[in-house]
C-alpha cells in the first residue's frame, strides 16, 4: 500500500503527481496534482488510498470526494487538439504544470510518477511504479482518473455509439467498433494508429459541435 515514506524523506511541501488518459484513443489527458496535510489526514481515509487502478470506481469516487478537508488538489487538461499537435508526452506535461499551478502554491518538490521529469517550476523526483508507492501520487491519481472518467461519460452523451460510458475512450472492441460504424468525431485522436488506420469522415455535424472547447471544457 501506498505510504507517505517518500515525501517524508524529501521534506519540505511535497506534490504528488499523476495522469489519467495517455493511451485512450479519444478524449483529453488529465493530469493531478496534490498536496497531502498528512498531520489532519485520518488514518481510516488514509489506508483507503491506493493506485486508481487498483481500486472499484465507487471507491475511486468516495476518496476523492473525501479528499478535499485534507488535501490541495489542482486538476488539468491537455486537449485533443494538443495531443496531436505536440504528441501525447509534452500534452501529458502541459497537463501536469497546469495542475501544478492549480495548487496556487509551488512546492518544494514534485513526486512525479514515472521515469521522465516535466518541466515544472519545482525539483522533481520520479518514481516509478509511484502511485503503487506514494500516498501522495495514489491520491493524485484518483482526482486524475476520477475527473477524466467524469469528461468522458460527459462527451458519450453527446457521442453515443462508442461506449464512452464505460470504455472511456480506450481502444475496446465496442469503440472500434464504434468508429468503423459512425466515423470520427472530434474527440478522437487521429495521431493514434487505430484511429488513423481506420479514419472516415464523421457523422454529418459531429465535427461542427464544441469548436471553442479548451482543455478546461472537459474539467468544468
Amino acid at each position: 500500500m501506498p505510504s507517505y515514506r517518500l515525501e517524508r524523506k524529501l521534506g519540505g511541501v511535497v506534490a504528488g503527481i499523476d495522469e489519467a488518459g495517455r493511451g485512450p484513443l479519444a478524449g483529453p489527458v488529465v493530469a493531478a496534482a496534490v498536496i497531502i496535510d498528512i498531520d489532519s489526514l485520518p488514518r481510516k481515509l488514509a489506508r483507503r488510498i491506493d493506485d486508481s487502478k487498483a481500486l472499484e470506481p465507487a471507491e475511486r469516487e468516495a476518496i476523492f470526494s473525501a479528499l478535499p478537508p485534507f488535501a490541495r488538489i489542482g486538476v488539468a487538461a491537455a486537449s485533443v487538439g494538443e495531443i496531436e499537435r505536440f504528441n501525447i508526452l509534452r500534452a501529458t506535461f502541459m497537463a501536469m504544470g497546469r495542475a501544478l499551478a492549480r495548487l496556487r502554491v509551488v512546492p518544494d518538490w514534485a513526486l512525479i510518477d514515472g521515469n521522465q521529469t516535466p518541466p515544472l517550476p519545482c525539483r522533481c523526483h520520479t518514481v516509478i511504479g509511484g502511485d503503487a508507492r506514494s500516498l501522495s501520487i495514489a491520491a493524485a491519481s484518483i482526482a486524475a482518473k476520477v475527473t477524466r472518467d467524469r469528461a468522458m461519460k460527459m462527451l458519450a452523451r453527446r457521442y453515443p455509439g462508442f461506449g464512452w460510458e464505460t470504455n472511456v475512450g480506450y481502444g475496446t472492441p465496442e469503440h472500434l467498433d464504434g468508429l468503423s460504424r459512425n466515423g470520427v468525431t472530434r474527440h478522437h485522436r487521429r495521431t493514434f494508429a487505430p484511429v488513423l488506420n481506420i479514419l472516415s469522415p464523421a457523422i454529418p455535424g459531429l465535427l461542427d459541435i464544441d469548436k471553442t472547447l479548451t482543455p478546461q471544457d472537459y474539467l468544468d
